[in-house]
């Protein structure tokens, strides 16, 4: 069954590529040019090319039969390509039948063909032929009726009855027209057909569309014709044909400047009509989404496909492609020309498939590093894959600057902060890990180098913005470029800078709460006696929050991060004066029920109470019922080992915006290299 369906796939995107083929044809026709063309030749006074009209309008049904056939359900397909089969097995047993008949006339012998050996050569290889023909045509039409598709076989009948040569073209011109008149017929048998299913059709389509609506009309189309593999099919056949067609006209080797030469060229030949176009995009993505896939298994292995994330699908650099050669026009380009402009938009897309790769490799990395993992291979393949996209896109760059202007070099700065960000964090995690004790105030040290590189990022933006603005300006408007300048400034601008900030206060005003909150005494710290309950190691030092309870003041400074509630009680932790902190010191015992929980269950008190072995359980167990504090991969390698792995730090990995890092903003900063790439290309033209 599984066999059958992937037939059957193959099918419904094979037999509609034609269909688009021929759309394609009928752009590239310019019907004008072509009756000049005519009037010039010797067919002028064909009666057939007189009427200019009557061709546009035989254009305009090409255009709508390419449609129908491309929106046909695959078994309605399936019989028109059997039908158009058959009747070209037709015609090649008709012309078995010509050349048979020709040959005998130039042999000019009309006695028994088996008497002469090269007649009964000539006359055996036709009737093998035209059996051969007549047994295709019952299996591909499905009947036993073999004599329907015999009328060819009337010459050979003829010859070996020794009908006169002159008698036996007459009979092969008979046989033409009794074909002929058999698909007549069968044509006008079948003439309500078309029009039955298009009105079964449109009564369909007016149901989903009352039903469900446009969009999901859309989407069934969209998924019943599998445009993607279709669109990209199409693409691949034509490229195919233009390397073909290149390398069988020519004899000589082609070196290796020629083959990147020939390369661009015949990519630049193969996006020359809108459709060509749509298969460049739908091909770039597939190949994205190949590269992409590579990269995560090369990092996770199988693992790899077991959480996918939408978010690489590939169609971002599809889209890259697709903004950039509407925004240039470069489908009425020449060719040379539309070959330069490519070079330059699949080097943005390279950088935007670069960029995807760090998103990709940039969590694993990092969670590699702090998750205190023993094996070579995978600290091999994190740490090669983060060379690889530092040393390449420094490559492309300095290729690129080689034919280029300076203003393409931020296409790649971008992927190179964040490859060296990456890499730096890595170190001091495995610094930390070499340590035998951990390194005071970790997180603060990450958290320096990723706003460092991440602020970097927004200079670099707010310079495209205000580049992009006067090249706006001082050169030539457009809608489409003044509109990714907005949509770049709001997202990769204002939106950065203010997550940025919110970030920035999250963490100022937990340090505020931390300072304000009272430290436990030597004698507050025996009394109590427990671990903290965030990273379950022993307490030399520790806060008292208003519920008094202990904790390390760098764990409850991440789960302020987070949110502002105790971690064990959740009740809300107020920034508390000086004097309310020293009022709380003054209290005899942190284990004793504050005052302003009179109002608890005794029992609860008591289970604050107590700071036996129980009590440590049963702060566990609640610990691992709430949600625990969301700690980044940087954050958690600053605590003890052991922290990395605490319930409470795995539990809250779906907790709001962690303000240890900036949020990444999700178009990326495709739209950056959009203003520049525009505005160069428009100031050099």
């Amino acid at each position: 069954m599984a066999v059958k369906d992937r037939v059957e796939a193959v099918l419904n995107v094979g037999l509609r590529v034609p269909s688009i083929m021929l759309l394609d044809v009928l752009y590239r026709w310019d019907v004008s040019s072509f009756f000049q063309k005519i009037q010039r030749s010797s067919l002028s006074n064909n009666p057939l090319f007189q009427y200019k009209y009557l061709a546009l309008y035989l254009h305009y049904v090409g255009y709508i039969l390419s449609l129908v056939l491309l929106t046909l359900p695959r078994q309605h397909l399936v019989k028109l390509y059997l039908y158009v089969l058959t009747a070209l097995l037709l015609f090649a047993g008709h012309q078995v039948s010509r050349d048979y008949v020709r040959s005998e006339l130039e042999s000019g012998y009309e006695g028994p063909v088996y008497l002469e050996p090269l007649s009964m050569n000539r006359f055996t290889t036709a009737l093998i032929g035209q059996l051969v023909v007549c047994t295709l045509c019952s299996c591909v039409m499905q009947t036993k009726r073999i004599w329907l598709f015999s009328a060819h076989l009337l010459p050979l009948v003829a010859r070996l009855c020794l009908v006169p040569l002159e008698t036996i073209v007459f009979i092969n011109k008979f046989s033409m027209i009794f074909t002929g008149l058999e698909v007549i017929y069968f044509l006008a048998s079948n003439l309500l057909v078309p029009y039955n299913l298009a009105k079964t059709a449109y009564r369909e389509l007016a149901q989903v569309v009352e039903v469900y609506g446009l969009l999901a009309l859309g989407m069934s189309l969209w998924n019943q014709l599998v445009l993607p593999v279709l669109f990209m099919c199409f693409w691949l056949l034509l490229f195919a044909l233009q390397i073909y067609s290149y390398f069988s006209t020519r004899d000589q080797p082609t070196s290796r400047e020629r083959l990147l030469f020939l390369f661009l060229t015949s990519i630049a030949e193969c996006c020359s009509t809108p459709y060509s176009l749509l298969g460049l995009v739908f091909t770039v993505s597939f190949i994205a989404l190949g590269v992409l896939t590579l990269c995560k298994f090369y990092l996770q292995g199988y693992r790899a496909f077991m959480n996918d994330n939408t978010m690489h699908r590939g169609m971002t650099e599809g889209i890259t492609l697709l903004i950039l050669a509407v925004q240039t026009g470069l489908i009425e380009l020449q060719v040379i020309h539309r070959a330069f402009l490519l070079s330059i938009i699949l080097f943005i897309v390279v950088a935007s498939i670069l960029q995807s790769m760090l998103e990709i490799a940039d969590p694993i990395v990092l969670a590699l590093g702090a998750s205190r993992d023993k094996s070579l291979w995978k600290h091999f393949r994190a740490v090669s894959l983060c060379l690889f996209l530092l040393i390449f896109p420094a490559y492309m760059a300095y290729m690129i600057c080689q034919f280029f202007h300076m203003d393409f070099w931020h296409t790649v700065a971008r992927d190179l902060k964040g490859v060296l960000g990456t890499l730096l964090i890595y170190v001091l995690f495995m610094v930390e890990e070499f340590r035998k004790a951990p390194v005071e105030n970790m997180d603060e040290v990450i958290y320096c180098v990723n706003g460092t590189y991440r602020l970097l990022e927004f200079l670099v933006a707010v310079c495209v913005v205000c580049y992009g603005v006067s090249e706006t300006v001082f050169g030539e408007w457009s809608v489409m470029g003044s509109t990714i300048i907005l949509v770049h400034s709001y997202y990769n601008v204002w939106l950065r800078a203010q997550l940025g900030w919110q970030s920035f206060l999250l963490r100022r005003d937990a340090v505020n709460k931390i300072k304000s909150l009272p430290t436990a005494s030597n004698t507050q710290l025996e009394q109590y006696n427990d671990i903290c309950a965030i990273c379950y190691q022993d307490m030399n030092s520790a806060v008292i929050t208003p519920c008094s309870h202990f904790f390390h003041a760098g764990c409850l400074k991440k789960w302020l991060y987070v949110q502002e509630t105790c971690p064990l009680c959740h009740s809300q932790l107020k920034s508390q004066s000086p004097a309310a902190g020293v009022n709380s010191q003054e209290t005899p015992a942190a284990n004793q029920s504050p005052a302003g929980q009179e109002d608890a269950p005794a029992a609860k008190k008591e289970e604050e109470d107590t700071p036996s072995h129980d009590g440590k359980e049963e702060e566990s167990t609640e610990q691992e019922r709430d949600n625990g504090p969301v700690v980044s991969d940087g954050e958690a390698s600053s605590s003890s080992p052991s922290s990395s792995s605490s319930p409470s730090s795995s539990s809250s990995s779906s907790s709001s915006m962690n303000p240890y890092d900036y949020p990444v903003i999700s178009l990326r900063p495709t739209m950056s290299k959009f203003i520049t790439f525009i505005s160069v290309i428009e100031r050099k033209a």
